[in-house]
């Protein structure tokens, strides 16, 4: 083996140049739809229903936006509530969600007790459940606590994501038993061992979770929906549905490609600043 080649030098090496050329077609290809969708929000009318259909925009206006928050005060509800509901439930959301997904990782990996078998079980059976097929039970449970029309009802049926706590978990896994006991050896108790051990070395992994707990937030719909009568607590994506739906005409359309930018930037932008700690996350899951 050349001791002089790397595996996977830091900079720029001639050798790296045949990769860059299989791999830009497909980042080119994957990123069309992005651009595409950008592009789009800026079209005025005559662009947006121009055939052959145009890509990029010629003239960008941002008329579709304005357009958008007056449709919104012109039905009693400003655009910014909307806004607000969506980035308060899904922070509380999300930080719960993260809480519970790494406790509960650390307690079934590396804390004996009986029935935890049973329980990472049971979570992995939890995986298979699409919402809707759990959506009776949901409504159910709601109902019960007496919270409907309370934030509440946003937040306790989105906390527990299976998939994130199997994700945290087998990253969990890989941290040396070695390693919790000589902390416990130097008097650290269960608690101090999960925020000073844990946390600190499942980073990857509580990005990447928090990547998949937000965007099932953000585009959450039914609770909305179901779980709540009074509009001005509903969340942006209801409203930005509602509207798609309510405005199928030529003058709603460009409302419709505002909509659709507005709530695809957050995802975009959350997985750009985590996009590093995904892809150690995606690495390291299968190596034990």
């Amino acid at each position: 083996m050349n001791k002089g080649k790397k595996i996977n030098p830091k900079k720029f090496e001639p050798g790296q140049l045949k990769i860059i050329l299989i791999l830009l077609p497909l980042v080119i290809f994957m990123g069309m739809p992005i651009i595409f969708i950008i592009n789009h929000a800026f079209k005025p009318m005559e662009e947006l229903f121009a055939f052959p259909p145009t890509f990029f925009v010629k003239s960008p206006v941002m008329d579709n936006f304005s357009k958008l928050g007056d449709f919104f005060d012109t039905n009693g509800i400003p655009l910014a509530r909307y806004i607000f509901n969506s980035i308060l439930v899904t922070a509380l959301t999300v930080g719960l969600s993260l809480l519970l997904t790494t406790m509960s990782a650390f307690a079934l990996s590396k804390i004996k007790f009986k029935g935890r078998n049973l329980l990472g079980q049971i979570n992995q059976i939890a995986i298979m459940f699409v919402s809707t097929a759990v959506l009776i039970p949901r409504y159910l449970v709601i109902c019960q606590l007496h919270i409907i029309d309370n934030i509440l009802a946003h937040i306790l049926p989105l906390v527990a994501m299976p998939v994130a706590l199997f994700l945290v978990k087998q990253f969990v896994d890989q941290v040396p038993d070695s390693l919790l006991e000589a902390a416990y050896m130097d008097g650290a108790t269960d608690l101090d061992v999960y925020v000073k051990v844990i946390l600190p070395m499942i980073k990857p992994a509580i990005a990447t979770a928090s990547i998949l707990v937000f965007q099932q937030v953000w585009t959450n719909m039914e609770t909305s929906s179901y779980f709540f009568n009074d509009d001005s607590q509903k969340t942006l994506t209801f409203a930005m549905n509602t509207l798609v739906n309510a405005n199928n005409s030529v003058a709603g359309q460009g409302m419709g490609a505002a909509a659709s930018l507005i709530m695809f930037l957050p995802n975009l932008i959350l997985f750009i600043i985590l996009q590093n700690k995904v892809m150690n996350t995606m690495a390291s899951s299968g190596i034990k």
